[in-house]
């Protein structure tokens, strides 16, 4: 009786282990994501925005034809646009990045 839950033990032993080894993994990958940059374009490509992994804006380019006086409403929604898609995009790249590291470990989605 004892030496089968000993066995289990051993089972959850060697679990914690690679549930360990999986989170330093994880840690590495998402400090190397945030070295990573995503780059969206709106309006055409008048507006330009990069951003790092670590959903921080590192540039953002207005074509001078973009900047209309009459409409600035307009270029506050280009902007909008490029800023929201590149944030969807960083977390896309996240998520695709995470699932490699765990598509062998049969977890339910969103569990990590």
């Amino acid at each position: 009786m004892y030496g089968g839950m000993g066995g289990g033990m051993g089972n959850m032993g060697a679990m914690m282990k690679k549930v360990q080894k999986l989170q330093s993994q994880m840690k590495l990958m998402q400090e190397e994501l945030k070295k990573r940059t995503v780059e969206v374009s709106a309006g055409g490509g008048v507006v330009k925005v990069v951003m790092n992994g670590d959903k921080v804006v590192q540039s953002l380019t207005i074509a001078k034809e973009a900047v209309d006086p009459e409409d600035v409403e307009m270029l506050q929604d280009l902007i909008s646009a490029a800023v929201n898609e590149c944030m969807k995009k960083v977390d896309e790249m996240m998520t695709s990045e995470m699932s490699k590291l765990t598509s062998g470990l049969g977890l339910p989605p969103g569990i990590i």
